[in-house]
C-alpha cells in the first residue's frame, strides 16, 4: 500500500489506517475473537497505522491491540489518545500529573516503554492555547515517554490554533464527502508546517455506505443511536453532524455518483487523494470491512468530474445543514 511521512516523525504510514473505537465500544459488542481478527485483517492487507484511545471501551481497544500484535513479528505506528479520562471534562484537569498518568496508562494498556503518538483527544478549546499543556508534552517526549504528540479536534479553528505550537506533529480531523471545510483552510496550514493529518470518520459514520435508509435501527449501545444529537459528545462524531434523514437522502445520490464501485471505498479514495491528508482511518467492525477498507488504497483517482459532481452534491444536499461551529 502507498505510504506517506507522517509530519517530521520520521514515520511513514500507509495511507489508510483503521481506526479502532469499535473495537474498545460505544457501536454495539465486537468480541475479542473478532477484534483480533479485524486487526489481523487490516495488517495483512497492508494497513501499518492503528489509531485508538484510551476510553475506547476504559482501555478495551488499546488492550486488544497489544494483545494482536504479540503474535506478529511487523510493528505497526500506534496512535492513541488522551484526555477525554479528565473527571469533570474541563481545561483545568489537563494538568502534567494528570497527562502523565494518563500517558503511563496507555503504555501498560499497549505494552510499550514509548508510545509512538499521543493526541489530545479532543479536549476544551481552551487546552489547545494552554502552553503548559505543551510543555509538559515536550518533557514526555523528552524522556522517551512518547515519541511523537498531536492533536484530534472538533473544528478547524481548534486545529488552527494547534498548529502555533511547533513541538505538534499531526492532527486528527473529521474529513469526509460530507464534512469539507477542512480543505479550505486547515490541510493547506497544516501541510506547509510539515504536520501530518489523519482524517477521521470518512465514511459518516457509515452513512457513505450506501448501506442505511430511514428506517435502519442501531443498537441502544451505538452512538449512533444514543448521540444524534450531540447528547454524549460531539454531535460531529456521529454521522458527521448531518442530520440523519438528510444524510440517507444525499448518500443515495453519492451512491449513484460511484456506479458499479463499493461507495465505502470510493469514499476513502475521495479523502485519500484529498491534499495534505497523511492517512485516512475508517473503522471496521467484521475482516471482511478491514479489508474493503484497504482495498480503497488501489482504486485509480476519482476524475475530475467526479469530483465536481460531489462538490455539487455537498453544496446542494448537505451544505444548507453545516453546523457554523465546523
Amino acid at each position: 500500500m502507498e505510504t506517506r511521512p507522517l509530519g517530521r516523525t520520521g514515520a511513514d504510514v500507509s495511507v489508510v489506517g483503521l481506526g479502532t473505537w469499535q473495537l474498545g465500544g460505544d457501536w454495539g459488542d465486537v468480541d475479542e475473537e473478532t477484534a483480533g481478527d479485524v486487526l489481523d485483517a487490516a495488517l495483512d492487507a497492508g494497513v501499518t497505522l492503528l489509531d485508538t484511545a484510551d476510553v475506547y471501551g476504559d482501555g478495551r481497544s488499546e488492550e486488544r491491540i497489544r494483545k494482536a500484535l504479540a503474535a506478529r513479528s511487523d510493528r505497526p505506528f500506534v496512535a492513541t489518545k488522551a484526555g477525554r479520562r479528565a473527571d469533570p471534562f474541563e481545561a483545568e484537569q489537563y494538568t502534567p500529573e494528570n497527562l502523565r498518568a494518563w500517558i503511563d496508562r496507555s503504555r501498560r494498556n499497549l505494552g510499550v516503554d514509548t508510545l509512538d503518538l499521543v493526541q489530545l483527544h479532543c479536549p476544551p478549546t481552551a487546552v489547545y492555547s494552554d502552553q503548559r499543556v505543551y510543555d509538559a508534552l515536550d518533557s514526555f517526549v523528552a524522556d522517551g515517554a512518547i515519541a511523537a504528540y498531536g492533536v484530534s479536534v472538533e473544528t478547524v479553528a481548534e486545529g488552527l490554533t494547534a498548529l502555533e505550537h511547533p513541538g505538534v506533529q499531526s492532527i486528527q480531523v473529521i474529513l469526509n464527502v460530507f464534512r469539507r471545510k477542512p480543505l479550505e483552510e486547515l490541510l493547506p496550514a497544516a501541510a506547509a508546517r510539515g504536520v501530518g493529518i489523519l482524517a477521521r470518520v470518512p465514511l459518516a459514520s457509515g452513512l457513505l455506505s450506501g448501506r442505511y435508509t430511514e428506517s435502519t435501527t442501531f443498537g441502544a449501545d451505538d452512538h449512533r443511536n444514543f448521540n444524534r444529537n450531540g447528547e454524549a459528545f460531539d454531535v460531529g462524531e456521529t454521522f458527521a453532524g448531518v442530520p440523519y434523514e438528510v444524510g440517507v437522502a444525499a448518500a443515495r445520490e453519492f451512491t449513484a455518483i460511484c456506479g458499479d464501485r463499493t461507495p465505502a471505498q470510493v469514499a476513502l479514495r475521495w479523502v485519500v487523494q484529498q491534499p495534505g491528508v497523511t492517512c485516512v482511518i475508517p473503522g471496521a467492525r467484521s475482516v471482511e470491512q478491514a479489508r474493503s477498507n484497504a482495498a480503497a488504497a488501489d482504486l485509480p483517482p476519482l476524475t475530475d468530474a467526479e469530483l465536481a459532481d460531489l462538490e455539487r452534491l455537498y453544496d446542494e444536499r448537505i451544505r444548507p445543514h453545516v453546523h457554523h461551529r465546523w
